[in-house]
């Protein structure tokens, strides 16, 4: 049920592209897993156009499970910086850039 609404609340907000997901075990007695709400995307592999915000958003989530995060914080305004100029944004928020070209906007970001 948890991951159904994860997923509504994702689309109503913008775009399962920015969704971050994890399983965590609050025991620490096994590993935990991050990924974005929307998984893998298979269908849409190696085409270039898959947002990779949601990824990178996990990886911040997964940085603040592992007790990092100031900064798990930086990743998150990097691509909050990246949405709100809206330069580069993927084609499912209205956007034409490639998966690559955001990627490369958001490390920019960091900078």
């Amino acid at each position: 049920f948890g991951d159904i609404v994860s997923e509504l609340t994702a689309v109503i907000t913008v775009s399962l592209g920015l969704a971050p997901s994890a399983n965590i075990d609050p025991t620490r007695e096994h590993p935990s897993m991050f990924e974005p709400v929307h998984g893998s995307a298979p269908d849409i592999a190696g085409k270039g156009v898959a947002n990779p915000m949601a990824a990178i958003l996990s990886a911040a989530m997964m940085l603040d499970h592992l007790g990092h995060s100031a900064v798990a914080e930086t990743v998150r305004e990097a691509v909050l910086s990246v949405v709100e100029r809206g330069e580069v944004l993927p084609p499912d928020m209205g956007g034409n850039a490639s998966t690559s070209q955001i990627g490369d906007a958001v490390v920019s970001a960091l900078e």
